[in-house]
């Protein structure tokens, strides 16, 4: 079943079926003297945790989550490790989002996005997939990094929100089960669910299935990345009354060529979705080479 968050107004929460009191005359008194003890406690809640991450701060310093050098907040980069970042930035192609070296306007598309425009609508990334970054995908995706996907979810949400204003549902790009296994965790979802959180959009985990085992795709060209593809994506019947008619955004670690969001923008798009834009932590940008890595 997928997975929604539903979120119940505190007014709501608060009343339950919202009949009155029986203690028509001591309402106003009940509820000051209640709204006084919520804030005692919620004082004495922030007083406890504040002190309790500074006990964990003292026993457990907190430390660059790409180097281990001494940072000041927990999950966070030293100056070191954030100036070794390629940020993507405009001007980039609109469709693609792959940086312009200049700024010539905007709107403007990439040559890349003219000749073999994507399946997705549009793509946004953090940063280029290299030195901190690549090194932070690693540790996510092959050390059992989750926790990473914290701060990385993060820095996605700040750099997808244009996509997640236009979005109704956040997925994932699935893993087949046999390499779930393998791995205990996909790391696009665990990104997912920090991105769906932090723009508060409803996250559906399994709406998207895998359902042809394919080959790595480290080491193929683009063209064998494509035909590696061909078909690894589904959408049940069952499913696609969650997708049909509305705007997807799909979230992975690295975008490399294309193949793979491609590939899953297809399935969706066929199961009625009205368009899919992808965002990701990093990205190949390349001088027009071909990419095997």
């Amino acid at each position: 079943m997928a997975e929604w968050r539903i979120d119940i107004p505190e007014s709501e929460a608060a009343t339950g079926s919202g009949c009155a009191s029986p203690a028509a005359g001591t309402t106003a008194i009940s509820r000051s003297a209640a709204a006084l003890l919520r804030e005692a406690a919620t004082r004495t809640r922030h007083s406890f945790r504040t002190g309790l991450r500074g006990l964990i701060g003292i026993v457990y310093p907190p430390t660059c989550i790409a180097c281990q050098a001494a940072t000041g907040d927990a999950q966070a980069l030293c100056p070191a490790c954030w100036r070794g970042i390629g940020f993507i930035e405009r001007p980039y192609c609109e469709r693609l989002g792959t940086p312009f070296p200049v700024d010539l306007g905007a709107g403007l598309l990439s040559p890349a996005a003219i000749a073999d425009p994507p399946v997705f609508a549009r793509a946004r990334a953090v940063c280029r997939f290299d030195g901190t970054a690549r090194e932070l995908v690693h540790r996510l995706k092959y050390g059992d990094r989750v926790e990473l996907s914290l701060t990385l979810g993060r820095m996605m949400a700040q750099a997808g929100r244009e996509l997640a204003a236009d979005a109704d549902l956040v997925l994932s790009v699935p893993l087949h089960r046999t390499r779930l296994w393998r791995r205990r965790f996909n790391q696009a979802t665990a990104l997912a669910r920090v991105v769906s959180r932090e723009t508060g959009l409803p996250l559906a985990t399994t709406l998207l299935t895998r359902i042809r085992r394919t080959r790595q795709q480290v080491g193929l060209t683009r063209t064998q990345r494509a035909d590696n593809l061909q078909g690894a994506f589904h959408v049940s019947t069952a499913m696609r009354g969650l997708v049909e008619g509305r705007r997807i955004l799909l979230v992975d670690d690295v975008l490399t060529t294309g193949a793979t969001v491609n590939a899953a923008s297809r399935a969706l798009l066929r199961a009625g979705a009205s368009a899919v834009d992808v965002l990701t932590f990093a990205r190949v940008v390349t001088d027009g080479r071909e990419v095997t890595t």
